[in-house]
Formats: C-alpha cells, structure tokens, sequence
C-alpha cells in the first residue's frame, strides 16, 4: 500500500482519525489508532502519537507499514532452547515455554523452526516453507522434548512414524485435585469446540483420541501424573483432564483454578513433554531422550512438597 495524502474538507471536519481513515483506507478503526500510535499518519506534516479530531483543511498524509507474511519464517535466536540430542539427520530440543513449532496466522512470537536456523542449523525444507522439519508439535505453552528433521530422508521417515503412531511421547503434568482412578485410560473423541474457534472439547463425533496416565505424586489440591499418549490431538492432554474436572494446573482456557495457580506461581499451564522415543529415521534404532523440567515447573512443585501454600 502506497502513501496516501487527502486534505479534509467541511464534512469531514471534526472527525477522529480513527474514525475518519477506515473507511478510505479499506482498513479497521483499530488499525488506524496503531498506525497513529506508531508514527504512520502524519496531520499537517507532524507525526501524530494518537488519533485526534481533524479540521477543514488540514492535510493528512498515511504511510502504511509494510505488509508482512504471517507464514514468512523469521530467524530469531532463543537462548533458552537447548539442544538435547543430535546426529546427521535430526536434532531433538528442548523446547522452551512461549516459542511455537512454525510460523502461523496471528503468531509473532519466536519459533522453532526460526530458532533452529538462527543458530545455524540445516534442516529439512520438506513440506510447507514454514514448516521446515517439523514432524510434530507442541503447544507454545508446553515445554519439553520435540524432534526435528535436518534432513530430507529424516523428514519423510519422521512423518511416516510419527503418522503411524510409532514414538512414543510421555508427559507429566500437575493436574488439579486427586484423578480416580490413579492409573487409567482416557478414551473419549475430541473435536473443535462449538462455541470457540480456539478451543477443543470432547465431542460425540470428535476424532478418536486416546490418553493413558498414571498418578506420581498427590499433593491433595493437585497431584503429577505421567501420561502416555496413544494418539496427538490438538490439547488432548488439556482437553481430556479438563473433561474428568482435573484440569492442568494454570491452565485457564480450559477451566483451571487462578487461584492454585498463583499460589503457586505459575503463569502458563503445567504441562511438559519429559520424555520422547522415535525410531532412527535411517538406521531403525530407538532413540530415547529425557527433558527435564524447567524453573517454572521445578518450583510448583517444590512448593507443593514443602506443604508451603500458607494454609
């Protein structure tokens, strides 16, 4: 979009800017207050920091932002993504809270995909561009174990195992209160929530989704259980928990308690990828690597052991 320069006549006068550009523009009045905010409309020749009732006259003058790709792959470099395991054909990290697997609509956070290439890494361009090695995923709020793909062959032999469901992915998570039993199977289809476009839900219909878990430790308002997961919906483990009303500790969206959370100082959900087995995408043998728990994760439960909520 080129620089736009219009001067307001008599029944424009007394118009927001806000107001006034949206309709000319072909833009969203929430648009135009940040291309105010930011310095891209200018009022007579001054930049103006926020929008502000125009006179007859005056002579506005819009420089939109350039337009980015919400797809385009940026090199960004994560400290706190450490590498775990690696050779020739994939590289498994340790992937931190707050960093999605690739680039999407209405993402602009850190990637790994982004990551991976800004510390110089060579991986697989197989698939979609911004999808480069990614064979499988974790939700920017999990931490934990994910593989990705360096090279081509590695990629094709990743998907088809991951496809088949041959790894094998075991998670823990502090869930809210005592699950009954204390080892079982979840088994209950899961599917797009209804109401919200952003949340799944367990639904008649749903795809079959299948959970396997086992409690570790009981704290009394919450308990660390291990899980296993026979299949890798979107949120399975958050959607399946939410279900039984054991939601994941800090786990807001799908109905957890703030309080508990605060309490124990958590600020995303307590969910985290410990351990994850592939079959060598070359050679066949198992591969099996352990990721420890981050600060955040380590220190809820130190509390939770120490009996330290102050009640």
């Amino acid at each position: 979009m080129n620089s736009n320069t219009f001067t307001i006549g008599p029944e424009e006068a007394g118009r927001r800017l806000d107001a006034l550009l949206p309709p000319r523009l072909d833009i969203t009045r929430s648009v135009a207050a940040r291309w105010c905010a930011d310095g891209h409309v200018q009022l007579n020749g001054n930049r103006v920091a926020k929008s502000r009732k125009v006179e007859v006259g005056d002579v506005i003058t819009v420089d939109p932002p350039a337009e980015t790709d919400p797809l385009e792959v940026r090199v960004e470099y994560v400290e706190a993504m450490k590498i775990l395991a690696e050779d020739d054909d994939y590289v498994v990290i340790d992937k931190p809270v707050g960093v999605a697997a690739h680039p999407s609509p209405g993402w602009v956070g850190p990637t790994v995909v982004g990551a991976l290439l800004a510390a110089g890494y060579r991986i697989s361009t197989s698939g979609a561009s911004e999808r480069q090695g990614i064979v499988h995923r974790l939700d920017v709020g999990t931490s934990g174990a994910m593989v990705v793909a360096k090279t081509e062959r590695a990629y094709t032999a990743l998907k088809r195992a991951f496809k088949e469901r041959t790894p094998s992915k075991t998670y823990h998570a502090l869930v809210q209160g005592l699950p009954d039993p204390l080892a079982g199977t979840i088994d209950a289809p899961i599917g797009r929530h209804p109401g919200h476009d952003w949340r799944f839900a367990v639904l008649e219909g749903g795809r079959d989704s299948v959970t396997h878990y086992e409690v570790l430790e009981a704290f009394g308002r919450a308990s660390l259980v291990e899980v296993q997961l026979e299949t890798g919906r979107t949120h399975q483990i958050r959607v399946h928990f939410s279900a039984l009303r054991h939601p994941c500790v800090g786990d807001q969206t799908y109905g957890a308690d703030p309080r508990l959370a605060a309490d124990l100082g958590m600020t995303r959900q307590w969910l985290h990828a410990y351990q994850l087995g592939f079959p060598h995408p070359v050679s066949g043998e198992w591969v099996q690597v352990e990721c420890g728990y981050p600060h955040d994760l380590s220190h809820a439960l130190e509390i939770l052991r120490d009996g330290d909520l102050g009640y």
